[in-house]
């Protein structure tokens, strides 16, 4: 029994490309998948973080600089991910984003329009990137890193709430149509976790730090390794009858009161 359950949460064979992998959330999904046995290759901008996060990941881990939303180069990408690892992406991990906090009426359409590039736009040119080889081999999974913006209204993110919002119905579409052959697609919509992009949203904002945490039932925020066994499991053999949904693991606050 105990090597069928290691079998049913095992990553072997499997080849995943994490967009913003270097840093937060992308670098504790990576973390988990290689320690799941997966291949991991990191994607991001900055190389010396990428440099950084491989060296702590370990031999299962390389990384490919990239700025996703160079969106024609999506297939540049995915080949030159391939190269790096030895084998075909089996796993996709759309994480990379970028947070603009301000009021709804201060925020340019430019701004607006470089949150959904990132997110969004990004996310779609890299799905269609992968998916050709993931229907052909019949195997594949797909994530969005979908929000607690994605489930209730908050202030103040009028353009990161639409972006992670359209994760989810992307997930459920893409789901319905590239099921049937053998590729699952879900979301995990995080609740507050420890990151440089959360410490960057509650900066010098005491009132939505109390808020978050009273209205939490935990009491307390995440870490990133809480997101990246949630990614293990709905990668693995374990979720092969689970698609097109979206899991929150955020402490109870989508439910909490």
């Amino acid at each position: 029994m105990k090597n069928e359950l290691l079998k049913a949460f095992s990553l072997e064979g499997e080849t995943a490309l994490v967009t913003g992998g270097g840093t937060g959330l992308g670098f504790g999904i990576a973390t988990c998948l290689a320690a799941a046995g997966a291949k991991v290759v990191l994607v991001g901008r900055r190389e010396a973080e990428l440099s950084a996060a491989v060296a702590e990941i370990g031999p299962s881990a390389c990384y490919v600089a990239h700025d996703i939303t160079q969106l024609e180069k999506a297939q540049e990408l995915v080949q030159a991910a391939e190269q790096a690892s030895g084998g075909p992406i089996s796993i996709l991990v759309n994480n990379a984003g970028i947070h603009i906090k301000k009021a709804a009426v201060d925020t340019t359409p430019e701004e607006f329009q470089s949150v959904l590039t990132t997110h969004v736009c990004a996310a779609h040119a890299l799905n269609r990137a992968v998916l050709p080889g993931m229907l052909e081999r019949q195997h594949g999974s797909i994530l969005l890193t979908a929000s607690m913006a994605s489930l209730m209204g908050m202030p103040l993110v009028i353009a990161y709430s639409a972006a992670k919002s359209a994760y989810v119905g992307m997930a459920r579409t893409l789901a319905a149509e590239v099921s049937p052959h053998g590729v699952r697609v879900n979301a995990i919509a995080p609740g507050w976790i420890e990151s440089p992009m959360l410490r960057k949203a509650l900066s010098g904002d005491e009132k939505r730090t109390n808020k978050i945490l009273s209205r939490t039932p935990m009491a307390k925020f995440g870490e990133p390794a809480d997101i990246g066994w949630a990614a293990v499991y709905l990668c693995s053999p374990a979720a092969k009858f689970v698609t097109g949904m979206v899991l929150p693991v955020d402490g109870g606050a989508a439910m909490g009161f």
